[in-house]
């Protein structure tokens, strides 16, 4: 990543991923291979048992591990995610912190904690991308 990518530019690249924004998904940090993104739960995310859609936990997941991933400076896409639910989550928010784990030429492995508001793992993600040759274009318009 050069010198002059702020954390804020990261976080107003991210906004273009639109479903994520539509999800209602905050990018609240990012930088070099790591990323938090929250969540507010609210009733359109449940599932028919009343509980967090997986789709929702998913997603915030993904944002997290996309933006970690793509921080470096050098655009990746996922190839490969797996995700484990572990425990429903308590509390209005959940949050997503994701790591880099190992990194080469071409492979990054990424993995991602979902936690509830009292600070318990809920799922965990693990994300393979591949990296291209392209550069992440940080300040192209949102």
């Amino acid at each position: 990543m050069t010198g002059h990518v702020t954390s804020e530019d990261l976080k107003r690249y991210f906004l273009k991923d639109k479903f994520a924004a539509y999800v209602g998904i905050e990018l609240i940090s990012v930088g070099e291979g790591r990323a938090r993104a929250r969540l507010e739960v609210k009733p359109h995310h449940l599932n028919g048992v009343g509980i967090v859609h997986g789709g929702v936990t998913y997603t915030l997941a993904d944002l997290a591990f996309a933006a970690a991933v793509n921080s470096r400076g050098h655009v990746a896409v996922a190839i490969n995610n797996t995700i484990s639910y572990i425990k429903t989550p308590k509390g209005t928010n959940i949050f997503a912190e994701a790591s880099e784990v190992t990194s080469n030429k071409r492979l990054a492995t990424y993995s991602v904690n979902v936690l509830d508001e009292e600070g318990e793992i809920v799922c965990v993600f693990q994300g393979l991308a591949y990296k291209k040759n392209q550069k992440v274009d940080f300040f192209e318009s949102v």
